[in-house]
């Protein structure tokens, strides 16, 4: 092992204290010293943190963020989405090909550059778009790459965009490094903002029960998708047995086609972390965690100066608002590449410096979470949610939306539509009505909260956006005349495969037959014997999967079969399948073997 990088190790290692649980931000720093994680710096690491380091090797190996080689200094990520490829992501990528002399997945010789795709990096408003490194570009098209490139050729070798987390100015050198505000419709809970602390403020004129029961009353359920109540979950965690309470938001927004809680966290920070505090006085938390996705990571550095603003204003810290005993703070954990960590269990294996795997339950996250301690995971949007309604009260919110889906909803809108962007409606809101309002009049296909939602045509376009209707996170993905509607699905059943952790076997083997099955369709080279058996292979990964992601994959594939079941039988082959081979020449062989003819098979 080479002195320098032992010398190095052992100082990140001992930056975060020596502290098992701090391996993802260890490796991450790792990363961004080196540029990759070697075998001596997993051994150096393992030393330091005093496990083997086959443990170092499996967290590495989960996250597409960590290598554990060398890869290109300048690391493009192009965005890879239905969205992303009907708005021109397929010329940018070649446009990128071209102007570097590489094709997708390789790393040029001299070491400077990787291309490839990624997930969705959530700027489905401002496709096509990519990373490089963590700097962000939108709205490319094929004439901006050849700037692009001249730019970070351009970059010396202590110049160029950072590594993670952001040390510098967003993108400052390159072309397209400009992120437009995606709010175009604000509601009551994005307009007349608060002042900082109004909610804390209003949440310390009462006791932690009161302000739990106030947002009981307030009927306020995540804003992630689950839809648990948030009262409900307070609750538990509060006479939960534990040392200590934690207060975690979950922000890795990961799901194709949501943007909304990048929204929040770019522009009502402070709504966010007076939600987070409120929390900490209702549960008696004193620690806080915002689990921030790695595509994300360029909101590193503008977080971290809010942070430390509202500490200078006693905001967070000790004796928050000048009330004795009443210390909470808050920390940023950034993420590095997987979608499986939107799942809170796996956000918390994640935390705790693992591969980000669910966790079985019970015990449920407000008994043992974070450090096996008593924790609310709680959405962005959850927590803006609960500093307007202590602020304002619960009555004002369930003036909004319906019985059972209380207060408005932040949609991220995008596809084919003239006005993409973050809308805050109430819920209720039929299909129909969100459709005229983003400026959808000939939308043919709408995808309701991402790939693991739900597959909605016209004839149900009447249909409520609610917990008791259409369920949502947020990601609204419109598609219009002439889109391939099982190509998109095809699409979809990809990215399951590439985000699934591989743990249970219903998903691991179940994913990619499904893909399997849809390009099958797609093809048209199915039979509806074989339109059956994905059917019936989809209904089997949903029941048996051990968690959400394995849970949803199949949506797609079965929600547009009930949505579209003519689309499906316009591609089914044009004659029945005949075998090249007939099956007694295929058991030929096994037969001379064995010594003796198969069975008769019934007629």
């Amino acid at each position: 092992m080479s002195t320098n990088c032992d010398a190095a190790v052992k100082d990140i290692v001992k930056e975060f204290g020596a502290d098992r649980t701090r391996l993802t931000d260890i490796a991450l720093a790792v990363q961004q010293r080196f540029g990759f994680i070697s075998d001596d710096a997993v051994q150096a690491i393992a030393t330091g943190l005093g496990v083997h380091a086959v443990e170092i090797e499996d967290m590495a190996s989960f996250y597409s963020f960590l290598d554990r080689a060398p890869r290109g200094r300048f690391r493009i990520r192009l965005s890879k989405t239905p969205i992303s490829f009907m708005k021109g992501a397929t010329d940018v990528a070649r446009a990128f090909e071209e102007a570097l002399g590489l094709s997708l997945g390789d790393t040029s010789a001299d070491g400077q550059f990787t291309l490839e795709w990624t997930s969705d990096i959530g700027m489905a408003d401002q496709e096509p778009s990519a990373l490089i490194n963590s700097t962000v570009l939108t709205a490319l098209t094929p004439e901006d790459v050849p700037q692009i490139v001249a730019a970070l050729r351009r970059c010396g070798p202590d110049d160029g965009p950072p590594r993670f987390p952001q040390h510098k100015p967003q993108g400052a050198m390159l072309p397209k490094a400009a992120i437009r505000s995606s709010l175009v419709q604000p509601g009551p809970l994005l307009s007349g903002r608060p002042g900082r602390a109004d909610g804390i403020k209003a949440a310390l004129d009462q006791s932690p029960e009161q302000v739990i029961e106030e947002i009981s009353n307030s009927k306020l359920r995540g804003r992630g998708g689950a839809g648990f109540p948030t009262g409900m979950k307070w609750r538990l965690t509060r006479k939960a047995v534990g040392e200590n309470r934690y207060v975690i938001c979950n922000a890795d927004e990961g799901e194709p086609g949501t943007f909304k809680d990048r929204l929040l966290l770019t522009e009502f920070p402070d709504l966010v972390f007076d939600g987070m505090t409120i929390a900490g006085y209702a549960l008696g938390a004193r620690r806080g965690v915002v689990y921030l996705r790695g595509e994300y990571a360029y909101l590193w550095d503008p977080l971290q100066e809010v942070l430390r603003d509202r500490r200078a204003l006693g905001l967070l810290g000790a004796d928050i608002c000048g009330r004795s005993g009443f210390d909470f703070d808050i920390r940023i954990q950034l993420g590095a590449g997987a979608y499986m960590c939107g799942e809170e269990s796996a956000l918390l294996e994640s935390m705790e410096g693992k591969r980000g795997a669910p966790r079985d339950r019970p015990p449920f996250p407000t008994e043992r979470g974070y450090l096996r301690q008593p924790t609310a995971i709680d959405n962005v949007e959850t927590f803006a949610c609960a500093a307007r309604i202590v602020e304002k009260g619960a009555a004002w919110f369930t003036g909004f939306g319906t019985k059972e889906s209380t207060g408005t909803k932040l949609m991220s809108v995008s596809g084919d539509c003239q006005r993409p962007g973050v809308y805050e409606v109430p819920f209720g809101i039929t299909v129909n009505e969100l459709l005229d309002l983003v400026g959808a009049p000939d939308a043919e296909y709408v995808q309701i909260s991402g790939p693991s939602g739900q597959s909605v045509a016209p004839k149900d376009f009447g249909r409520r956006i609610a917990y008791e209707d259409l369920s949502t996170g947020g990601s609204t993905m419109i598609f219009g005349p002439n889109r391939d509607v099982l190509d998109i699905v095809l699409q979809f059943a990809d990215f399951f495969v590439h985000e699934s952790c591989g743990w249970c076997a219903p998903c691991r083997v179940g994913a990619p037959l499904l893909k399997q099955g849809m390009e099958k369709i797609v093809a048209g080279r199915a039979t509806l014997a074989d339109i059956a058996a994905t059917e019936a292979l989809a209904n089997t990964v949903m029941r048996m999967s051990r968690c959400g992601l394995g849970q949803t994959a199949p949506n797609p594939i079965l929600t547009t079969m009930l949505s579209f079941p003519e689309l499906y039988e316009a591609r089914l082959a044009p004659v029945p399948f005949e075998p090249l081979v007939p099956l007694r020449d295929a058991l030929r062989e096994a037969v001379e073997i064995q010594g003796r003819e198969p069975a008769p098979q019934e007629p």
